[in-house]
């Protein structure tokens, strides 16, 4: 038996550290991983396992605690007035009943809202009344971590459905909502992503969340975010009593309020939540559920669920919808890093045109990897099942009848024709030429980039103009632009003649950088800029890289064997060695120099920089970090030495605490390197 418990102990643990990854990824960074779904699953076991083990339970467990922390990036923190705390979740219809006869046999006349769950984030909107008798918008802040967000107001005054003045004969107004984007803006933005070579969003509540934070109101005017109101705060009494009524109150005032539905009976909250799952075809947004209120609000602290969740609610989770589809085709593209990616194109085999999910048509899904592919039997003929669950991103869920072959990449690049190599240890399957028309414009993007040669003005869109102009096939090519200096000023590419001119002086000052910074703009797999300063720290000239074996690179201080393999293949690739002569008698700086204030005081340590320090920036701190013999990393792991952190830390610093790393100050650090 305490075999059996001990099993469990660690299956809890495990389960708390995953949960936490999870909440972080999706409150903090906008970058989940999993689906809704696969997270309500671990969080439902997770709870499983407290109500049968109390004794576990720690007061920071995920399901006593809102997962968000403030970002300070976006605005000054703001104390919630009122608690921005999460609804509990149930997963069946039985379970809704259930929470419906336990609230009517304390109070039998209780009613119910049943209503519109927006995978979105939460917004409160605080009014008050001006000279004008009006109610004015004061304030706008995010949920954070349910006790203290952060002040978004400029980037709430955007939204078209955020009301700047309200016509109500009220004192004080504090609303609650949601807010979201659109399946139609969603996709908009993405194909611009697309067309710009840049980065696109995952799904719509990312990128909603993403928006509100930004610090420029005119890219969030400009990505067409929407919100509904579904709260009242704090308010009058009259909007304090019938939850539905206060909605009905404020919609008549032209507040856009969530859909909802009165309710008496379980029986009629089911038919609710039927209708609301059954509008999923016509939403123009991703649907989260549905939430269920005691439309009494006078009632609802009778019904506690803890301290994370609010009283007198529960929200009812949908099952991921799923549908049988056949496998047409396998397309395959090259990324800019060179990475291939793989696409599944197929049908519904029993209406014979695309799949049908959430409201939308579904004829395409990722199929990320060779080693995917093989797991889940995927080829030409093959039926799989497919899902979503509160996601745009639709993705296969098993095989069910498998196809007469499974699908196997090809051994040569389908774009230039080089040989496709396998990274090792990783599933990535990539095309190594620098110089292939699938990724020329992302090395040549990379090459200008701050952190490689710095050329100022010389970005994305106007690398992929003069790329598909034909004036750039390799980076090597930029030096040469000057070259055709009246026919790009006739052409208009870059601008107008002083735009024109004051790019082509941005690439000749290139010419003087430090070889570091040539190093790292080449691009090579592994070495990033501070692997790039370790290895001229070896060196007088960049070009005597080109005579170094791999038994060489090894004796470099972390250098590994990949790494090694790495350089070596670029250093002898025929190809690099025709464009780095070219940049070579072009006049670009070879020979490295050393910086005589330099000290290995840090020689040995990796040092992470999080928050905002006293007086250095995150950059200066780092470059000091480097120029004592450290190492900078961007994440904390087991091989962290230090975390130098400032105010508001956020994840970084609780993942040192937790790992048991030592964290330094600002001052702490500059007497270390004093």
């Amino acid at each position: 038996m305490e075999t059996d418990k001990t099993e469990i102990k660690k299956e809890y643990d495990e389960l708390v550290k995953t949960i936490k990854h999870h909440m972080d990824l999706y409150y903090n960074q906008d970058e989940p991983e999993i689906s809704d779904y696969e997270y309500d699953m671990l969080m439902q076991r997770l709870k499983e396992i407290e109500k049968a083990n109390p004794d576990f339970v720690m007061p920071d467990s995920p399901s006593k605690i809102v997962g968000g922390t403030a970002k300070r990036e976006a605005g000054v923190k703001i104390t919630h007035n009122v608690p921005m705390l999460s609804i509990e979740d149930v997963f069946t219809k039985e379970a809704v009943t259930e929470w419906v006869d336990k609230v009517h046999a304390l109070h039998p006349e209780a009613d119910f809202s049943a209503e519109i769950k927006i995978d979105g984030l939460s917004m409160t909107l605080r009014y008050s009344k001006k000279d004008d008798g009006k109610l004015h918008l004061d304030l706008a802040e995010t949920r954070g971590d349910g006790l203290i967000g952060e002040d978004v107001t400029a980037n709430a005054l955007v939204i078209p459905d955020v009301k700047k003045v309200l016509d109500l004969p009220y004192d004080y107004l504090e609303l609650r909502g949601e807010v979201y984007m659109s399946h139609e803006d969603f996709e908009k933005f993405n194909e611009q992503q697309e067309k710009a070579g840049k980065k696109t969003a995952a799904n719509p509540r990312n990128l909603a969340a993403g928006t509100l934070r930004q610090l420029d109101p005119e890219i969030t005017r400009s990505r067409g975010l929407k919100m509904f109101i579904f709260n009242i705060q704090d308010g009058p009494a009259e909007l304090m009593e019938s939850h539905c009524g206060a909605l009905d109150i404020l919609s008549d005032a032209g507040v856009p309020v969530v859909v909802h539905r009165f309710c008496k009976t379980a029986e009629e909250v089911l038919a609710a939540i039927d209708e609301i799952g059954s509008m999923r075809d016509e939403l123009s947004f991703d649907l989260d559920g549905a939430v269920i209120k005691v439309d009494q609000v006078s009632l609802r602290d009778d019904f506690p669920a803890g301290s994370k969740y609010s009283s007198g609610h529960i929200a009812y989770k949908y099952p991921p919808e799923e549908r049988i589809i056949e496998m047409d085709d396998i397309l395959i593209d090259v990324g800019r890093t060179g990475k291939l990616t793989f696409t599944g194109s197929f049908h519904d085999p029993e209406t014979g045109k695309p799949a049908r999910l959430c409201g939308t048509s579904v004829s395409r899904a990722t199929l990320h990897n060779q080693d995917y592919i093989n797991e889940m039997k995927i080829g030409i003929g093959g039926h799989y099942k497919l899902f979503k669950s509160g996601e745009i991103i639709p993705k296969l869920n098993g095989c069910v009848k498998e196809p007469a072959v499974v699908y196997k990449a090809p051994d040569f690049c389908p774009v230039c024709g080089s040989p496709l190599i396998r990274e090792e240890d990783t599933a990535d399957i990539r095309c190594i030429n620098p110089t292939c028309p699938a990724q020329v414009t992302r090395t040549i993007a990379y090459f200008t980039s701050r952190d490689a040669m710095n050329i100022i003005g010389l970005g994305d869109t106007l690398v992929d103009a003069l790329v598909n102009e034909g004036y750039l096939h390799s980076y090597a090519d930029i030096y040469s632009l000057k070259e055709y200096r009246a026919e790009l000023i006739e052409k208009g590419i870059i601008g107008k003649e002083k735009n024109t001119d004051k790019l082509l002086g941005e690439i000749e000052n290139s010419k003087n950088n430090d070889p570091v910074r040539l190093l790292t703009g080449l691009a090579i797999r592994n070495v990033g800029k501070s692997t790039a300063r370790e290895i001229m720290k070896h060196f007088d000239d960049l070009m005597d890289l080109t005579k170094v074996t791999k038994d060489g690179f090894l004796q470099i201080p972390d250098i590994g064997e990949t790494t090694a393999s790495d350089l070596y293949e670029f250093f002898h690739e025929e190809q690099n060695l025709e464009i780095l002569g070219r940049m070579k008698d072009a006049g670009l700086n070879m020979k490295a120099v050393k910086d005589e204030d330099a000290s290995d005081k840090l020689s040995g340590m990796t040092i992470v920089v999080t928050g905002t320090l006293p007086s250095l920036g995150r950059k200066e701190a780092e470059e000091l970090i480097v120029k004592n013999g450290g190492k900078a990393s961007g994440s904390v792991s087991k091989k962290t030495s230090l975390v130098l952190a400032g105010e508001a830390a956020g994840s970084k610093l609780t993942k040192a605490n937790e790992l048991g790393i030592k964290v330094i100050s600002e001052a702490e650090f500059l007497e270390m390197i004093k």
